[in-house]
C-alpha cells in the first residue's frame, strides 16, 4: 500500500511535463497540454515560442507554464537571457528554467556565473515568476555542484535543477548518453542548498519508483516525459 500521507495529486503536482524535444510539432505540444490538464500536473515545460499557445490551451486549468531559457546549452548572453525571460513571462509563463553558462563554471569564472543567474532571477522576481537554475550536472564535478548550490542559495533562487535532458556526454564506446538526476547529485544539491531552495530532478526519472525515490531524497519537482505511465502506475498501486 502507498504511504498514507502521499496522494495522487501530491505526486502529479511534483511533475513538470516536459515538451522540449526539438522535433515536437505544435500538434505534439498541444497533445501534451491535454495530457497535462487531464492529470493536473504542476506545469508544462515548454519552448519559449510556445508559451502563448499553451497558455490558451491550458486556460481554466490549474496547470502552470514553465519556459526554458538559454536552452539547452546556456550560452546566450546574459542580456538575451533576461530579454527572453521577460518575453515569456509577458506571454504567460510563471516559472522559468534557465541553463547556466556551463563553460564559465568549468573555467572558474564564478563572478560571471553569479551575475548571469542573478540578472535572470531579478527579472523573474520582479514579475512574480519562479526561477529554476539548471546546472547540467553530467558536465560538472562535485565541487562545481557544491559551489553552484551555495551560490544559488545566496542569490535566493526558487529551485536548483540537475539537467536539461540533453546534456549528452561522449562515452568510451563513442556513443553519447547522460546520467541526469543521480542520487549522488541530488543528495549533494540538497545538502549544500539552503532549506528554502527546492530541488528539481530532471533526466532519468522515468518510473513511479524513480519519482518516489527522488522524493525521499528531498526533491519536490521533477521534469518528466513519462508522466502518464508514472501516474497510471500510481493509480494501480492504490494512490488516490
Amino acid at each position: 500500500m502507498p504511504e498514507a500521507a502521499v496522494h495522487l495529486k501530491t505526486l502529479a503536482k511534483m511533475i513538470d511535463h516536459s515538451l522540449l524535444h526539438p522535433t515536437m510539432t505544435d500538434a505534439d505540444i498541444l497533445k501534451g497540454c491535454d495530457l497535462s490538464r487531464r492529470y493536473d500536473v504542476a506545469t508544462v515545460c515548454i519552448k519559449p515560442y510556445a508559451v502563448a499557445m499553451c497558455k490558451e490551451a491550458l486556460a481554466g486549468s490549474d496547470v502552470g507554464i514553465c519556459a526554458v531559457i538559454g536552452f539547452p546549452h546556456g550560452n546566450s548572453t546574459t542580456a538575451l537571457k533576461v530579454a527572453e525571460t521577460e518575453q515569456v513571462i509577458q506571454d504567460g509563463a510563471t516559472e522559468i528554467d534557465m541553463v547556466i553558462n556551463i563553460g564559465k563554471a568549468l573555467g572558474g569564472d564564478w563572478d560571471f556565473v553569479a551575475a548571469d543567474i542573478d540578472a535572470v532571477n531579478r527579472a523573474c522576481v520582479s514579475q512574480g515568476a519562479l526561477l529554476k537554475v539548471i546546472f547540467e550536472t553530467d558536465y560538472l564535478q562535485d565541487e562545481h555542484i557544491v559551489r553552484l548550490s551555495r551560490m544559488c542559495s545566496e542569490l535566493r533562487v526558487a529551485f536548483v535543477k540537475t539537467s536539461t535532458g540533453y546534456g549528452f556526454v561522449k562515452q568510451p564506446g563513442g556513443d553519447y548518453n547522460y546520467k541526469g538526476a543521480t542520487d549522488h547529485v541530488l543528495m549533494l544539491m540538497r545538502q549544500y542548498s539552503a532549506p528554502e531552495v527546492q530541488i528539481k530532478a530532471a533526466g532519468g526519472v522515468r518510473t513511479l519508483d524513480d519519482l518516489l525515490r527522488v522524493r525521499s531524497l528531498g526533491v519536490t519537482r521533477i521534469g518528466a516525459t513519462a508522466t502518464e505511465a508514472m501516474l497510471e502506475d500510481a493509480k494501480r498501486r492504490g494512490y488516490a
